[in-house]
């Protein structure tokens, strides 16, 4: 048999060589690609995306006490009752109960400055300012702010307390619910089941303040500081202050990302964390049997991904800032727009109007229709006022049976006018419900931003002449003195 030459015998290990090579340098190198893929999906797609959600589920819960919460601090009943003098505990006591129950919170509650009462659905008890139970009440009375959220960690509650208010901004107490936070450890439980990830909370002083059934890291309970769990030496020595970003560490030789989120709202930090070989394991073995497919796959996920996350990002920025009864802007929402709208009037110098209007014994269609009545009032009265106003008009449901309508380039002549016509349109519009015929009223107060006047004395303005509508009768407009003064 005839030799091979030497020069022949000798090329061909080398280019099996250089074959053999350049699949593994591409092997190689696809793999590494693909595991730089894996991971900033992780990091940049996945564990924000449980943030968000999770994020979302606790911000949708605190608009909606919020808002329910304000909704109680300007309740009619509540203020004609502190204005009788809070006769018969037992009013207040039905109201809180009705408010828990038809808003499923835990508790509901009033405390009153005047009586130095704390009212529940279920009992009333006296304030003392020496009592560390009650110190939150003289605090909040000084604090100056509408609004607050507090979170009792014991026993995994957050409540929203709300200022209430007389003429003039007097304290006049507080208003507000509360809702466990048992939903979003469900929530926390089965994400970290189904994909394989750690999620907790932390509070500004490093502690775990809310895990899964699992606990946090490594299993540590609430309480326990990040400084004592050995499994984050590395974390904490990059971190030696919480702050939000994606994060990379080992602990016990696996690699860990991490996705830190602030939730402003509860002082809190949202860690979500997750071990890269559970993930990595199943992509090396897909890589090998086929590298294009496991890219194709991977980028369509991204994809897929990213459509997903921007689409849902965008439903939790509109139910932030509209109301989801009416489709109208809602007290957040109307804030953000009204600033710089009152900016641009300054800037210049146009005129700025706004009115607000409150539907007359709206109380009396919950009482004699049901509730669903007057869900029904409040949207067909916002259709109502979406026909009488322009594209560029913001109109906003302030709370309750009250809404808010800002008229750029407006003088207050030209809105009184127009709140006029919407006086009459609403009491002229047909309200059917259920075969019955629902007369309804509003009564609207209508103000103009004064010079170098800011829109929380606008919005007063209105709200005084709504007031004095409301006692003249209802069913009117009044102007605010101020505005007609000038």
């Amino acid at each position: 048999m005839p030799q091979m030459p030497l020069k022949q015998r000798s090329f061909l290990p080398l280019l099996a060589l250089i074959i053999g090579l350049g699949f593994a340098i591409s092997s190689l190198a696809s793999y590494y690609m693909s595991r730089e893929t894996i991971r900033q999906s992780i990091i940049g797609t996945e564990l924000p995306l449980t943030a968000d959600v999770i994020t979302g589920e606790i911000q949708k819960d605190l608009v909606r006490l919020v808002q329910v919460s304000s909704a109680m601090a300007q309740e009619p009943f509540v203020l004609d009752w502190l204005d009788q003098g809070e006769p018969n505990a037992a009013l207040i006591t039905r109201y809180l109960q009705a408010i828990q129950e038809r808003y499923n919170t835990s508790t509901a509650f009033f405390a009153s400055q005047a009586s130095q009462s704390y009212y529940t659905e279920g009992s009333t008890q006296a304030l003392d300012p020496n009592d560390p139970a009650d110190r939150w009440f003289y605090r909040f009375e000084q604090g100056g702010t509408p609004w607050e959220i507090v979170v009792d960690v014991t026993r995994l509650t957050m409540f929203i307390n709300y200022r209430v208010t007389g003429p003039g901004g007097h304290f006049r107490g507080v208003a507000g619910v509360g809702l466990t936070l048992e939903r979003v450890v469900d929530l926390i439980d089965t994400y970290q089941r189904r994909y394989q990830r750690n999620i907790y909370f932390v509070d500004a002083d490093r502690r775990i303040a809310m895990s899964g059934e699992r606990g946090g890291p490594n299993g540590q309970p609430r309480g326990t500081l990040l400084d004592e769990v050995t499994g984050l030496k590395d974390l904490n020595r990059q971190l030696p202050q919480l702050r939000p970003g994606a994060f990379a560490y080992e602990s016990q030789g696996e690699q860990h990302f991490i996705n830190i989120r602030y939730i402003p709202e509860l002082d809190w930090f949202l860690m979500v964390d997750k071990q890269e070989s559970g993930v990595m394991a199943p992509v090396r073995r897909a890589l090998w049997i086929n590298l294009l497919i496991c890219v194709s796959v991977t980028g369509t996920v991204l994809s897929l991904v990213g459509f997903i996350s921007r689409r849902y990002l965008q439903r939790i920025e509109s139910m932030a800032t509209h109301d989801a009864l009416t489709g109208l802007l809602n007290r957040h929402g109307f804030g953000l727009l009204a600033e710089q709208a009152v900016a641009e009037a300054r800037r210049h110098h146009s005129s700025l109007c706004v009115l607000i209007l409150d539907l007359d014994h709206f109380k009396r269609f919950n009482d004699e229709h049901g509730h669903l009545a007057g869900d029904f009032v409040l949207r067909h009265f916002a259709r109502t006022l979406a026909r009488q106003v322009r594209q560029a008009d913001l109109v906003s449901r302030w709370g309750g049976e009250e809404f808010v309508l800002m008229f750029k380039e407006t003088d207050l002549a030209t809105t009184a006018e127009l709140a006029e016509r919407i006086r009459a349109a609403t009491e002229a519009e047909l309200f059917e419900f259920e075969g019955s015929r629902l007369e309804v009223r509003v009564s609207i107060g209508a103000a103009r931003l004064l010079e170098a006047g800011t829109l929380e004395a606008l919005l007063r303005d209105a709200d005084e002449a709504l007031y004095r509508a409301k006692n003249s009768g209802r069913n009117r407009v009044c102007l605010a003195t101020a505005a007609v003064s000038r």
